[in-house]
């Protein structure tokens, strides 16, 4: 299996790729949809990336985080390395999700601390168009297959598994 370095170089020579063709067809730097693709692409590859499940200490995903990888400590607990969070669906959907649930408690956390102190305090999403969410949720998906392939786990490898006798 790649090491993460290798994982990351795979990850950035495919979008290093992308960027020349979507530039090369008229794209521009300042798109929208391509910037939101982008950062979801890089953050995909560098802050959710599908190892971290590895519940070791120290892991290259976790230490990415700093301080705040120790929050994806449980994540590796509920999840063994190579199952499902090394799905293709579902994986990254399990990603998001931790992800989500952590940034609302440190919400709510905030909001109270803030109540309790005396200042007015709000938690809105920004209100990007459909269309550059959609963007944004490709290019984390793309960067987690490209793992995916990278460690040989193809769409079909759990229905390979379901198909063979035991």
């Amino acid at each position: 299996m790649p090491s993460g370095r290798v994982h990351e170089a795979i990850n950035l020579t495919v979008l290093g790729g992308g960027a020349v063709v979507f530039l090369a067809y008229g794209g521009s730097p300042e798109d929208p949809q391509g910037l939101a693709f982008t950062l979801a692409y890089l953050a995909g590859t560098f802050l959710l990336s599908p190892d971290l499940d590895l519940a070791e200490k120290g892991t290259r995903s976790q230490r990415r985080w700093g301080l705040l990888g120790l929050f994806w400590r449980p994540y590796g607990w509920l999840f063994r390395h190579r199952g499902l969070s090394h799905t293709w669906v579902l994986g990254p959907l399990t990603r998001l999700g931790y992800l989500a649930g952590l940034l609302l408690a440190l919400g709510y956390l905030a909001q109270g601390l803030a109540k309790y102190l005396g200042i007015g305090f709000s938690l809105k999403l920004p209100s990007w168009p459909w269309e550059v969410w959609g963007f944004a949720l490709l290019g984390y998906y793309l960067s987690q297959w490209l793992h995916l392939v990278a460690d040989g786990i193809w769409p079909d490898h759990d229905l390979k598994r379901l198909r063979r006798p035991r």
